[in-house]
């Protein structure tokens, strides 16, 4: 059995924007195994240099990603989208176990199934270290600022 997960594709402006909300809410939660639901149960990842396969893998890479990206907070912006493709840049701020602050930039191609599962995501991703004087993330994304475009710097 397959989970539906509106929006479907294809994807309109203002549906893919919601599928990249839905995202950024996901993933601000830190919740390995609700991210991981948003995905075909035999999903393929790419993210940096980790190829991943399937719910379980993405579970365990989340949270070894999460226990070393602490305070993670994200910012997804649409960049384009076509059918049931969408591309994303996308911006996180968080600490590691000594207290560096980091800003990861990056970018991501997602494809859906028909039921709005990602079937496919590769990401490629920067990190850049920085003072905690020069956040500029602090948990989830306030009301006011959905549909917001975050900027770059």
């Amino acid at each position: 059995m397959t989970d539906d997960r509106p929006p479907f594709p294809p994807f309109t402006h203002e549906t893919a924007l919601r599928k990249v909300q839905a995202a950024e809410d996901a993933w601000n939660t830190r919740d390995p195994r609700r991210v991981a639901s948003a995905y075909t149960p035999d999903s393929v990842w790419r993210n940096r240099d980790t190829f991943l396969r399937g719910r379980d893998e993405i579970v365990a890479f989340l949270t070894r990603k999460w226990e070393r990206e602490q305070a993670y907070a994200l910012r997804k912006n649409l960049w384009a989208f076509h059918e049931n493709r969408i591309a994303v840049r996308f911006q996180y701020e968080w600490h590691d176990a000594e207290g560096q602050w980091w800003r990861s930039y990056g970018n991501e191609l997602w494809e859906f199934d028909g039921h709005g599962l990602m079937r496919r995501r590769e990401a490629s991703i920067n990190d850049v270290a920085m003072s905690a004087s020069d956040r500029r993330i602090h948990g989830p994304r306030p009301a006011d600022e959905r549909g917001v475009e975050f900027p770059l710097q």
